[in-house]
């Protein structure tokens, strides 16, 4: 099931997307006018922590809406809607994996470290899907950009068996980590570098997880203004989705609605001579196969 946040005169919602349309299901105007459910959580992050229940209660409501005498009712066509990401702000910051491909660690001047590279992004960088988001000029000139697949955690978890990681996700939707190189080099570390606002766009869907049953086959390329810059796939992970969760949760407890950014492969700005950094007035372009097409633009 493709899921996805929205705002529909000022209000959030949420829904799958309707098969083969541009628009989506509106599951809480559905339960407040059918009351098909003795109860329905209010907001997406809310119903991630009850996992294939809460689609399975997604589903009743759509097909009830489809058996209505009005279900067009019920449908918002995209043209209609404001976009969000598909967790607007997680409960905690973003869970980042660094150099996590090997081609990305080679093309960044070093090999695929030994142990993992863990670093973090403020919960209110998040972006929406088409949004245009700041190029930050004004403090960065090597504002840059990594495609990823994220992992939405939809079951709480500490200390978590590798064997039982995946029972932990709820789904999986595209990240764009946007990055001011320069302050990643000038402070040692990568937390200011990787928190400036609209450096963290997400979307458009959330796939559930029953949708990509094998999360470490998927093509992902990345593409500014239509150039091709990133052609990689999860399989080369260098530590695969269970491998994550399970070394992440050692330390620190996961929580539904955190969000685990995998890494990147190789073909961001800095890898390249001289470097192709961004620029207001560009777009880049993430697609990954099974959720699809992550669209952000720079002013």
């Amino acid at each position: 099931m493709k899921l996805l946040s929205f705002r529909l005169h000022g209000e959030e919602r949420f829904g799958p997307k309707v098969k083969k349309e541009e628009a989506v299901w509106d599951v809480l105007a559905i339960q407040q006018q059918l009351n098909v459910l003795p109860e329905f959580p209010a907001k997406l992050i809310d119903g991630v922590s009850q996992g294939m229940e809460f689609v399975e209660q997604i589903r009743k409501l759509t097909e009830a809406a489809v058996q209505s005498e009005t279900p067009e009712q019920f449908k918002h066509s995209f043209s209609e809607i404001e976009w969000q990401a598909p967790v607007p702000r997680p409960p905690k910051n973003f869970i980042c994996i660094g150099k996590n491909y090997a081609d990305h660690a080679e093309e960044m001047g070093g090999q695929a470290p030994a142990d993992m590279v863990v670093f973090t992004k403020a919960p209110n960088t998040v972006a929406a899907d088409e949004e245009k988001v700041s190029a930050h000029a004004d403090v960065t000139d090597s504002y840059d950009y990594e495609g990823e697949l994220a992992v939405v955690i939809g079951k709480a978890g500490h200390k978590i068996p590798k064997q039982l990681a995946y029972d932990h996700v709820f789904g999986y939707t595209i990240a764009l980590d946007l990055t001011a190189r320069d302050l990643q080099e000038k402070h040692q570390q990568y937390f200011l570098g990787k928190s400036l606002p609209g450096s963290c766009p997400m979307g458009p869907y959330l796939v559930t997880k029953d949708e990509i049953p094998q999360s470490q086959n998927l093509s992902l390329v990345t593409k500014v203004n239509d150039e091709v810059r990133q052609n990689g796939n999860t399989e080369n992970m260098i530590r695969r989705v269970d491998e994550l969760i399970a070394e992440i949760s050692k330390s620190v407890a996961l929580e539904p609605g955190d969000v685990i950014l995998t890494g990147t492969p190789a073909g961001v700005g800095k890898g390249f001579n001289p470097p192709k950094f961004l620029k207001a007035g560009d777009t880049i372009k993430v697609s990954i196969q099974s959720i699809g097409t992550l669209v952000t633009h720079l002013s």
